[in-house]
């Protein structure tokens, strides 16, 4: 066997990668549809200035990205994303939504969203912890 480090890897080695353990899972779990959701906030000219990227897989919806430029904060647009996120993966057949933040971002956010934390790693980075959170959208 060679192990080869690749420096500037694109999507088809990341899905090389990826298949066999996809094959893992989906023998151990059953196999899954799998969605990539972006949901954009579009400024007045129509140029795309924030929004969330997501992923779905085994009935669950990740939230990858949530970004907003600093003067689109605290008017609403973070908490409309997440609930048409939700909505976009109740409609996918979803049971819930998870994602990742930092302390020095928006994990009060999340849990006045209802997502409550199952996970943390301290010192990541260092001074710092970054925390797993999920939310059951199926009730």
């Amino acid at each position: 066997m060679l192990i080869d480090t690749i420096l500037h890897p694109d999507a088809a080695v990341r899905e090389a990668i990826l298949a066999p353990l996809r094959a893992h899972n989906d023998a151990a779990a059953g196999p899954t549809e799998r969605h990539e959701v972006a949901l954009v906030v579009r400024d007045d000219a129509g140029a795309i200035i924030g929004g969330l990227w997501g992923t779905t897989g085994y009935r669950w919806m990740f939230v990858q990205y949530l970004a907003l430029p600093p003067d689109a904060r605290g008017k609403g647009q973070g908490r409309a994303l997440m609930l048409a996120a939700e909505q976009e993966a109740r409609r996918l057949g979803c049971i819930g939504v998870w994602l990742d933040t930092y302390s020095f971002q928006a994990r009060g956010f999340y849990e006045k969203l209802g997502y409550r934390a199952f996970g943390q790693i301290d010192d990541y980075p260092p001074g710092a912890s970054r925390f797993f959170l999920a939310k059951r959208i199926d009730a």
